[in-house]
């Protein structure tokens, strides 16, 4: 769908936008992550990155005044857009009042840090049992402030979406897709790239959002791959031996491991599992792939399957 087809599109511009705001005495809330994604073009590459069909449900996070919405509405089958912004959430119904396959929800998406609130995700399950063959995805200009507890919980939710396209902050994107030995590579990088396939689309400049951010941004799209995560024996125990083990970056992997599994595991045996990884005292853990990393967390699971994360 291109800009000339959808007005809605159109009305994401500075001026429409500030003329808007300005009718009805509101500013955009930082504390919220209010930046509108105003560039049209990339406006329908964000949603033409995630493959539209008629079967897709589309969960939208941050609906803003509603014109990625539209854009998402003319090509999927349903779309859930969550606002948690009261005036908002009354604009954007104005706008969208003529899609009968939008679903609004006024809430926080995010329970907590560590789960998605369980109404969004009932309301996309609603919509996927409406046929067996509905497939279901994530399409948003996320707020910066959400995007990584709400892609890594959605890893491990119920449903998962098999397709993420989101605009981010590019360093949150760069850590996203970083390989090993490099600055950006971390637990997050570890545990994404496990779990799904990421890549960066666009990188995004601070001119192309209203209000403009500090900071550069990106599109990325993330693939779940069931394969990958199959492979996984306890997902949890991976999530939190991932999270242990780069807990103190600067240390050397025996310090971390040794001090992580304390309660379960002498240093002895801690250095009978590395020395059978060929990992000697001046190995790091950014030094290793995932696929290292994840033979490595079957090895401690082995021997300490009881172990929890302090």
């Amino acid at each position: 769908m291109t800009d000339k087809e959808s007005p809605h599109a159109q009305r994401q511009t500075i001026s429409y936008l500030t003329r808007r705001f300005r009718q009805v005495g509101l500013t955009p809330n930082a504390r919220h992550g209010q930046n509108f994604l105003v560039d049209l073009n990339l406006l329908n590459i964000l949603a033409d990155s995630a493959h539209l069909e008629t079967r897709d449900v589309i969960l939208e996070v941050g609906t803003g005044m509603g014109s990625l919405t539209a854009l998402l509405a003319g090509g999927a089958g349903q779309v859930v857009t969550v606002e948690l912004d009261q005036h908002l959430y009354q604009l954007a119904r104005e706008e969208l009042e003529q899609f009968d396959n939008v679903t609004m929800l006024r809430q926080d998406v995010l329970k907590n840090k560590n789960q998605v609130h369980a109404n969004v995700l009932a309301v996309v399950k609603e919509h996927l049992a409406a046929a067996p063959d509905r497939i279901f995805k994530l399409v948003a200009n996320l707020p910066y402030n959400i995007a990584t507890p709400l892609i890594s919980n959605l890893l491990v939710a119920e449903p998962i979406p098999d397709t993420m396209v989101v605009t981010i902050q590019k360093e949150l994107a760069d850590r996203i897709v970083a390989a090993p030995n490099s600055k950006d590579y971390g637990s997050l990088s570890v545990w994404l790239q496990s779990l799904a396939e990421a890549e960066i689309l666009r990188i995004l400049p601070p001119t192309v959002f209203w209000p403009r951010p500090k900071v550069h941004s990106a599109i990325i799209r993330i693939r779940h791959r069931p394969d990958w995560r199959a492979a996984i024996v306890d997902v949890e125990y991976w999530h939190r031996f991932v999270r242990a083990m780069f807990f103190h970056r600067r240390k050397f992997l025996r310090a971390v491991a040794v001090s992580a599994f304390r309660e379960v595991l002498d240093k002895p045996a801690v250095d009978r599992i590395l020395h059978v990884h060929q990992l000697g005292s001046d190995a790091r853990t950014e030094q290793l792939s995932v696929a290292e990393l994840r033979t490595l967390c079957e090895s401690f699971r082995a021997a300490a399957p009881s172990w929890r994360l302090n």
